[in-house]
């Protein structure tokens, strides 16, 4: 640990920094006392590949350092990715997929499937499910200025004991109140107080309380989707299939990047809230949740509204797959975004597989290969 300490000294007083999923890739061999970095930022650049010594005067040897990528590289590699039929991406053919910054879109493409024609492109628009619940996330943190309170923060990441709200818990003639009270819908369990529980229930009481609880009980699906544009941004062309604000938007790739630019430029409140009050989601790993979509396989954790990808396999990366297909993120650097959208209908692991297709084509990006 203390050459560790040394070097991490002498690489801050060179202007380069090591962080997140890049730092927990790092590794230290102690025989020849080398540090081997996949990844590091220096000037707002990403470069690759960086090796140091280590030597007995203190001093460090650079052994090796690749060039940030240039983004033909990237695009070519994460579209090789994303068009192959022997990879993840190959069952969930057709679908659009871009990545961006947090100016422009710098890459993507309709892809199609070895059996049909490409069906999507940037402005289909189309149901998004729970992709639907970073966007409510979102408008929270503004409506809050930034600084959630207690109470918000426990129904954002599904702790509040409301989860009784089945799939498809809204009919469209519904407004938000009225589908928050409809059957089961509004069922509170005591005991669950606290425990992670994926379920829209959560983000359906928050919103149709009075305050300090949202106040849009009113709001039918045209009168919620012009308070969502109103507070996230009126060039949105975000509309609503039922007023669940945990899965019933629909929109198009295209707006929805928009959305995750403003994430990532700072725009938004919750920009510098992701991530932050995450909880596990795993009943196999810790008693504090009960339910989750990746139950017993997948580490990651739950933050305001949307997933951090962690544990064995995850990048870090924020993101908010929904049941039919529609997969947005944002990686862990925070530098650019990603969408994968497809609307397949609702089956056993369509999100999922939209997720890992998505992760594949974010490791192509970032590393410039194919995968």
């Amino acid at each position: 640990m203390r050459r560790l300490g040394v070097l991490t000294a002498a690489m801050l007083l060179a202007g380069v920094t090591v962080s997140g999923p890049a730092a927990a890739q790092a590794s230290f061999d102690g025989a020849t006392q080398v540090l081997t970095v996949p990844t590091v930022q220096a000037d707002g650049q990403t470069y690759r590949d960086l090796r140091l010594r280590l030597d007995a005067d203190g001093r460090l040897t650079l052994l090796n350092l690749l060039p940030p990528l240039d983004v033909a590289t990237r695009a070519q590699a994460a579209a090789a990715t994303a068009q192959s039929r022997s990879n993840a991406c190959t069952p969930v053919q057709p679908f659009y997929w871009e990545i961006g910054d947090r100016t422009q879109r710098l890459a993507g493409g309709a892809v199609a499937s070895a059996t049909q024609a490409a069906v999507y492109d940037a402005g289909t628009v189309m149901n998004i499910a729970s992709a639907s619940k970073w966007l409510y996330g979102a408008y929270v943190a503004e409506r809050r200025s930034g600084v959630p309170t207690a109470e918000d923060v426990q129904y954002l990441n599904f702790r509040s004991g409301y989860d009784s709200f089945p799939l498809n818990g809204c009919s469209p003639g519904d407004t938000v109140g009225s589908c928050a009270t409809s059957g089961i819908n509004g069922r509170f369990t005591p005991a669950n107080v606290g425990l992670f529980l994926y379920n829209g229930g959560h983000m359906q009481k928050h919103a149709s309380q009075p305050s300090p609880g949202m106040g849009l009980g009113a709001m039918d699906n045209a009168a919620l989707a012009v308070e969502m544009r109103r507070v996230l941004g009126a060039d949105i062309a975000l509309g609503f299939s039922s007023p669940q604000l945990a899965g019933g938007a629909r929109l198009s790739a295209r707006d929805y990047a928009v959305f995750l630019r403003r994430l990532l430029s700072g725009q938004l409140q919750l920009s510098r809230l992701l991530g932050a009050y995450p909880v596990c989601t795993n009943p196999a790993t810790c008693v504090t949740a009960r339910s989750s979509p990746g139950a017993g396989v997948l580490d990651w954790q739950y933050s305001l509204g949307h997933w951090v990808e962690t544990g064995a396999g995850g990048d870090g990366s924020f993101s908010s797959p929904g049941a039919f297909g529609f997969y947005p993120w944002i990686d862990a650097s925070r530098s650019f975004y990603g969408v994968l959208a497809r609307a397949a209908g609702l089956g056993q692991g369509v999100g999922s597989d939209s997720a890992t297709c998505g992760a594949l084509i974010r490791k192509a990006w970032h590393s410039g290969v194919a995968q």
